[in-house]
């Protein structure tokens, strides 16, 4: 007999019902698939949505058949960033939006006129991919330590980028 899953709803759900907003739903879903994310430095997660429906996931990992960070370390590099500061990034995971667009274009999914979901500002070539795509808003939960030109690309482009807490995310080895 399986075990029934625990802590699905979370208890403030059960004790007094709170309707979450539509950015909060799909926020949180965001913040699920991450929990498939094979790479311990940024377990973060993907949803993009169209007409409040999901098209869409991805989550940080390597190509499929490609060895995991999990399973097999990191391929750190480091990056010098627009202000010269330096950082550490691993290249061997393509990021959550990287692969959110990856499954939608292997499937044959329209993404044009789309809301990407993300745990942090998208990358700098994130954030061109989707503008690339036809993205049309981005709704992150937090501020990306290098998003300066990110932000400077997506207002350009005429795409809405709304931060919910304006905390830069961190993670590990930065």
């Amino acid at each position: 007999m399986k075990k029934p899953l625990k802590n699905i709803i979370p208890k403030s759900v059960v004790d007094v019902w709170v309707r979450p907003s539509w950015d909060e739903y799909f926020l949180g879903m965001a913040n699920y698939v991450g929990g498939r994310a094979t790479c311990d430095r940024g377990r973060s997660g993907c949803v993009i949505v169209r007409d409040k429906r999901v098209i869409s996931t991805g989550y940080v990992g390597s190509p499929p058949g490609l060895p995991h960070c999990d399973d097999v370390g990191h391929e750190m590099h480091k990056v010098t960033n627009e202000d010269g500061s330096e950082s550490m990034h691993c290249v061997r995971t393509a990021h959550a939006e990287e692969n959110a667009i990856a499954q939608a274009a292997r499937f044959g999914v329209k993404i044009d006129g789309a809301t990407v979901y993300s745990r942090m500002v998208p990358c700098f070539v994130c954030s061109k991919l989707c503008i690339t795509s036809g993205v049309k808003r981005i709704v992150a939960e937090k501020d990306y330590h290098t998003s300066k030109r990110s932000k400077e690309i997506l207002k350009k482009a005429g795409i809405q980028l709304d931060i919910i807490n304006e905390e830069v995310e961190t993670y590990k080895n930065m």
